[in-house]
């Protein structure tokens, strides 16, 4: 089973983590996902709801002096994160998009060219992505199939483990998604695989988290 080809990436900072794994991983927790799906149902239908080629991506919109300006944001949001100390990050769906590139090739490739967040709902404190996720085929078979769409995640935190999120709903253009689906993505831990290793003091630090009508808001302390 062949792997998508990594991609370059620029020096990272590891408190850039806290909301990277927090935000953007979550989608590379669901490619997990759905690779497994892939052989716990008929293939016809994980077929049905796929393409051959990836969909492109919007990229990042905020100036390089601006994305200089959120990466220092982040980084210090991180470190107080982990020291204990009170801090506060605000986030709009743009600098969401702009922290996507930053995020570190976990064998993969990057997040930039896989989701495009493009809406919140605070009342159900959900972030949807633009997705274009790649899935194996056939064990025999080479390359991927792509699933493209909207992904809607409801952001929750867990009082041990810190921020976490469930998928909620999937909507693919012209196709019908089963609910049965839909609730098996979301019973994977989309943040499993990072709590437990060095980002999970600063996961554990965050206390509070909330989609706002911009975006999202962290806080290390409790509201």
């Amino acid at each position: 089973m062949s792997a998508p080809l990594k991609q370059p990436t620029a020096s990272f900072s590891p408190y850039y983590g806290c909301v990277i794994m927090v935000l953007a991983v979550l989608v590379f927790g669901g490619i997990i996902g759905w690779s497994a799906y892939t052989f716990l149902v008929q293939d016809k239908v994980i077929a049905g709801l796929t393409v051959d080629t990836p969909a492109p991506l919007p990229p990042s919109t905020l100036s390089p002096e601006a994305t200089a300006a959120l990466q220092k944001r982040v980084g210090d949001f991180g470190a107080a994160a982990t020291s204990n100390q009170r801090a506060e990050l605000i986030l709009t769906l743009a600098e969401l998009n702009a922290i996507l590139p930053m995020a570190p090739d976990t064998g993969s490739g990057t997040f930039a060219d896989k989701l495009h967040f493009i809406r919140t709902d605070p009342a159900k404190n959900t972030l949807t992505v633009q997705a274009s996720l790649p899935m194996n085929k056939k064990f025999w078979e080479k390359g991927f199939r792509y699933l493209v769409g909207e992904v809607s995640f409801h952001i929750y935190l867990d009082e041990t483990t810190g921020p976490d999120a469930k998928v909620v709903d999937v909507k693919i253009p012209g196709k019908e998604v089963e609910p049965g689906l839909i609730r098996d993505m979301g019973r994977w831990p989309w943040l499993g695989f990072y709590q437990s290793g060095p980002l999970g003091p600063v996961l554990k630090g965050i206390r509070h988290v909330q989609v706002t009508p911009e975006g999202v808001l962290l806080n290390t302390r409790k509201k």
